[in-house]
């Protein structure tokens, strides 16, 4: 149960990202191949990869905990990948099976796999299989498919706004996912595990050009959101970036012609707003409680990534800063 083929970050010297490769769905249909079940599911997470933090952000809003198992790998990569460590409250050891490495996860669902080993995961307990490892699906399926287990007023239908993904803005959701997602969210990436000068080029000016969009937003409509006066899925799939930017992006990645808390004060609003926000009817302090434990190791996390992926021989230097690591919120500021 070995990789026999490598898989390539790097073409050209420009950061290529591979497809997620399982993409099942769990659904509230009792008769489907996967149906939601109170503690049937598993996630998988590092809480040092954005996309991971995306789904443990919804499983809080959606007051999941009861319902979906978490388990926490290591913030940060070995040589063979994500691996349980215990190290800073993590989880010790695969509570399932008693895996150190999730590449043996994903062996289990799939001897002959060959892809990469990926967080987050959603595991079916009771089928012993991989049901999903593509967070935007992961996300969209705890929004809707487990309502059935959870108080009312926190389903999606009784939200205010229609809940994270509603009807009537779903088309500027996927619209502003796309550019974000692009050149934001992966732009990062693109920036930080360029391999030529050119490439880094190409792609840290249309970040930036997508910052200052997201900041002309907000400026525009003058609401506490992205898409106006309630939370969707583009506030939560910014926000994993936005909380890395400052404190890993703009130095570990060189992401630096501006940074959020001195050239964009919407967004640093907008972000400290969801960040400081512990215990409101909102978010529930669902934002605050899966990042404030693990916003200081992300830049180890990204400097260790950063090495391996750009092959670097060099020995790894984390960048110590800033100094405070999320600026404060004003009473006056709050949600």
């Amino acid at each position: 149960m070995s990789q026999n083929t490598k898989i390539e970050y790097q073409k050209d010297g420009h950061f290529t990202r591979p497809a997620s490769t399982f993409r099942n769905f769990v659904s509230a249909d009792p008769n489907s191949q996967f149906p939601a079940e109170k503690g049937r599911y598993a996630l998988y997470i590092s809480p040092g990869c954005p996309w991971a933090h995306r789904t443990i952000i919804v499983r809080a809003l959606k007051r999941l905990e009861d319902v979906i198992d978490l388990y926490v790998l290591s913030p940060s990569m070995g040589e063979k990948g994500w691996f349980f460590d215990g190290a800073h409250g993590t989880t010790p050891k695969d509570p399932l099976y008693s895996f150190t490495y999730l590449r043996e996860l994903y062996f289990k669902a799939d001897p002959d796999f060959n892809g990469r080993f990926t967080v987050p995961v959603l595991w079916d307990k009771k089928a012993g299989t991989m049901v999903n490892n593509e967070s935007s699906e992961i996300i969209r399926m705890l929004y809707t498919e487990f309502d059935a287990f959870i108080p009312e007023k926190y389903r999606e239908a009784n939200k205010p706004g229609g809940g994270l993904y509603p009807e009537h803005l779903r088309k500027e959701i996927d619209e502003m996912n796309d550019w974000v997602y692009n050149t934001v969210n992966n732009g990062v990436y693109k920036c930080g595990f360029a391999g030529k000068q050119e490439s880094y080029d190409e792609n840290v000016y249309p970040l930036f050009k997508s910052l200052d969009r997201l900041e002309s937003i907000l400026a525009g409509h003058g609401k506490p959101f992205l898409l106006g006066d309630h939370l969707t899925e583009a506030d939560v799939r910014l926000y994993t970036t936005i909380a890395r930017f400052d404190v890993a992006y703009y130095t570990v990645f060189l992401c630096n012609l501006k940074s959020i808390r001195h050239d964009y004060p919407r967004l640093h609003l907008w972000f400290r707003r969801l960040y400081w926000d512990e215990g409101n009817e909102v978010t529930g302090g669902a934002f605050h409680s899966t990042t404030a434990p693990w916003i200081g190791l992300y830049a180890a996390g990204y400097a260790k990534a950063k090495a391996k992926v750009t092959n670097s021989q060099a020995t790894v230097i984390v960048p110590r800063g800033p100094a405070v690591l999320v600026e404060p919120l004003a009473e006056s500021e709050k949600l």
